[in-house]
């Protein structure tokens, strides 16, 4: 069933490898692989924001947060995006809750609002 599933998506029967496999998620559902990457970057988030910004209502915390991001991904993301491994010097520091939500795969930087849905929920 392998081989006829890959040559169905090969010859462009199937829209998608996952469709060809029969690999289905519900209507408007999210695939299983965004999903894990949004679980990701999420838990790298919560974990910013406890870790840094724990005195700070949430409001404020979001605020700094997508701040953060916003810069990160403006700067050193676009030289870490190239390397399999995070520097050591960002451990310990925001950086490193960044780099992790970033390499997630799923969507960054999130505006400040998306933020705060995520850290405070």
């Amino acid at each position: 069933w392998l081989a006829e599933a890959i040559d169905s998506y090969l010859g462009k029967a199937a829209t998608s490898l996952e469709e060809a496999l029969g690999l289905r998620y519900g209507r408007g559902g999210v695939p299983w692989w965004r999903e894990k990457a949004i679980r990701e970057r999420d838990a790298a988030l919560r974990e910013l924001a406890d870790e840094f910004f724990a005195d700070l209502s949430i409001c404020n915390r979001s605020r700094e947060i997508a701040t953060l991001a916003l810069r990160y991904g403006a700067s050193a993301w676009r030289h870490d995006r190239d390397g399999r491994d995070m520097s050591e010097t960002y451990t310990g520091t925001p950086r490193e809750y960044l780099w992790r939500a970033f390499r997630s795969g799923a969507t960054m930087p999130l505006s400040e609002r998306q933020v705060r849905n995520i850290v405070g929920g």
